[in-house]
């Protein structure tokens, strides 16, 4: 499971809607260390309950979901959760747990109540995609810009739509305005991609990163070639027909709607329902849906796409992989491979700031699997609870005797190409949200066992995965399914690595020194430090002056240094912790990233002068100093400052609070 990094700073947008994922499931600001949420393991089913066809047994399944889920909401801090399993063409349960309105004490009915699947919407639109490829509509090959009415940027090649189902387009993260609580400054889907278009970072196809916008791009292509409008695409090419008579991409709901959408809450314990959430990348994550409406979805998957896709479309569709790394799940066309046990098992997570979702399709049983819960709970409790319930489910139906790998002898020397400070492919660029990764960075670890250990990816009990290497750069979970793989350059060093659970729409690649926030970090406490003691020390000595009656002997150039330099730092540290406010304060509510703040980056962006300032005065003060009388521990204390100086203008532009503009 995912460690609470990405739910941290900017971690939790992008867990955004799966947003993720964990997935990153990314993601307001990192909370204190809580108890971690136990979950309960299951008793292996009864052998005499096995049915008579098919491969879950309703009963025992009911059994163990009314086990599992009343305690996992309760530790969790959850209100309510609706389960949903198909199999054999049709449901074999569907279950609400909780309620759906605190206030009310309303329960969760699966056939009624309207849950936010978050990402997994992106199924939705995904198939609309298929559909017109089915029908030769769109090609998945040509270039993207073929399709729209204005230009998107790409770095050595077209994007396409290929690229755009595997999370490859190249583009970096955009969350301006993505969840906001506002209808009225909704934008149409045709203003969101024109004004949102992201930074092209990576050559197009070549390394895996999570992109909302590349779907809402694509939702938009559904619209310019079809000549219908998006939702009415949707109601009429897709729910109609699949009979989901209780689902909508719409936003606001539709009237008939309205009663039946479940209340949504960061945490049960404080009972506070909040607003209805707008998406702006609508294709993206807007879905509302119920449980029973997202088992009629999964049937038609399982079913080759009937009613929906042509057996060979929808086969193109679950098998067309795009593999990074050896050994690991690949995106196929717009879905993860979650492959376990030996299974084979393509989904899609989906969160928003308030629900929290994950769907599953067992392609070879005949099998999906469905969860979504109403709360962001306490302690990562939603990432948590699914990657319990998936993990539970498929070993306890799908169960697979572990084979236990010798460790090769390569082990230590390919384990410490590994050690280090990582990038995660899926982040900002050219803006402050930069500064997240270097607040959060994911590293990997080795233990005296030539063990390896990823910072953020911990197992449902909240404990460090271990890692084995059993082939050549790829490393087995110890005591589990979790593998890692690593690509080695010609160089022999390493250019990008993954774990399964996030290989299919993420990759991590080696931090520069310059940028490795493991470095700078440290320093950057030093240097603040040093400025802090600066200013208080400046009325300290006054105080300490005019105490003993002792004259201020400095005159001159000295004496406007001696003022200059604690203003210096008050200005850096001011200018700095403005940025800090500014960050928390937009992720403890995603609906802050609607533009509301823009004065405030705006200003922060003009007082960047102040450190810059700062920096001369440090200089000016060094060569005052060294040029004087002052004493050995000025002269010291000078190169300190101007030290601190550059470390802060290092970060601060690494970070990116010295770019302009309002993109984000």
């Amino acid at each position: 499971m995912v460690k609470d990094w990405m739910r941290g700073a900017f971690g939790a947008l992008l867990a955004g809607f799966a947003m993720s994922a964990a997935t990153a499931q990314v993601p307001e600001l990192p909370e204190a260390e809580e108890e971690v949420l136990q979950l309960p393991v299951p008793d292996a089913p009864a052998q005499d309950s096995a049915p008579a066809s098919g491969p879950i047994d309703r009963a025992d399944l009911e059994s163990w979901l009314d086990g599992f889920m009343p305690y996992a909401l309760a530790q969790g801090d959850l209100a309510g959760a609706v389960v949903t399993v198909v199999a054999d063409g049709e449901i074999l349960l569907s279950k609400g747990y909780g309620y759906a309105d605190l206030e009310t004490r309303a329960p969760v009915d699966p056939d009624a109540t309207l849950f936010r699947p978050g990402s997994v919407s992106k199924l939705v639109t995904w198939t609309a995609v298929m559909q017109l490829v089915d029908e030769g509509l769109v090609d998945l090959d040509a270039d993207i810009n073929t399709y729209l009415d204005f230009e998107v940027d790409a770095i050595d090649g077209p994007v396409t739509m290929r690229h755009i189902l595997h999370h490859t387009p190249g583009w970096g993260e955009a969350v301006r305005g993505l969840i906001m609580d506002d209808q009225d400054k909704l934008p149409s889907l045709s203003q969101y991609v024109r004004e949102n278009v992201p930074p092209a970072m990576y050559p197009a196809g070549e390394v895996p990163a999570y992109s909302n916008y590349g779907t809402a791009l694509a939702g938009y292509v559904v619209e310019r070639v079809s000549g219908m409008a998006f939702d009415d695409y949707l109601d009429q090419r897709i729910f109609a027909p699949l009979g989901m008579e209780r689902s909508t991409l719409r936003q606001p709901l539709p009237e008939h709607l309205e009663e039946l959408m479940s209340s949504g809450y960061l945490r049960a314990s404080d009972g506070d329902a909040r607003p209805f959430e707008i998406v702006s990348a609508a294709p993206a994550g807007s879905m509302s849906s119920t449980g029973n409406d997202m088992g009629r979805l999964m049937i038609a998957y399982l079913n080759n796409g009937e009613g929906l896709l042509s057996p060979e479309t929808a086969e193109l569709m679950y098998t067309s992989e795009d593999r990074k790394l050896p050994s690991l799940n690949s995106m196929v066309l717009g879905f993860y491979q979650q492959n376990r046990n030996g299974h084979r098992i393509i989904g899609h997570g989906g969160d928003t700031t308030l629900f929290h979702s994950n769907l599953h399709l067992y392609l070879d049983e005949g099998v999906g699997l469905y969860i979504s819960m109403n709360s962001t709970g306490r302690g990562g409790a939603t990432g948590r609870i699914r990657q319990a319930l998936f993990e539970q489910f498929t070993d306890r139906y799908f169960p697979v005797e572990l084979e236990e790998l010798p460790t090769l002898e390569t082990a230590e020397e390919h384990g410490r190409m590994l050690v280090g400070q990582y990038l995660v492919s899926r982040r900002p660029s050219g803006n402050f949200l930069a500064s997240s990764w270097l607040l959060s960075p994911a590293s990997v670890t080795m233990n005296a066992d030539n063990e390896l250990s990823l910072s953020i990816l911990n197992d449902t009990a909240g404990a460090p995965m271990r890692f084995r290497e059993v082939e050549p750069f790829v490393w087995q979970q110890v005591g589990g399914v979790e593998r890692l793989s690593a690509r080695i350059g010609e160089d022999g060093r390493v250019e990008m690595f993954s774990a399964a659970f996030f290989s299919p729409f993420m990759v991590f690649m080696p931090a520069e020194w310059w940028r490795n926030g493991a470095l700078l970090m440290p320093f950057v406490g030093i240097a603040a430090g040093a400025l802090l003691l600066t200013f208080l020390f400046w009325p300290v000595r006054a105080i300490v002056r005019w105490r003993f009656g002792k004259r201020f002997e400095l005159s001159g150039r000295e004496a406007m240094t001696h003022r200059l330099v604690p203003l210096g730092a008050l200005a850096t540290l001011i200018h700095v912790g403005g940025w800090v406010w500014l960050i928390t304060h937009m992720m403890s509510d995603f609906t802050r990233l609607d533009g509301r703040m823009d004065g405030m980056i705006v200003l922060l962006q003009f007082l960047s002068v102040l450190p810059l300032a700062a920096l001369a005065i440090m200089a000016w003060n060094t060569f005052v100093v060294w040029t004087g009388r002052a004493s050995w521990f000025a002269k010291l204390w000078s190169l300190v400052l101007l030290a601190s100086m550059l470390v802060m203008l290092w970060f601060l532009t690494i970070a990116g609070f010295f770019n302009f503009g309002t993109s984000f």
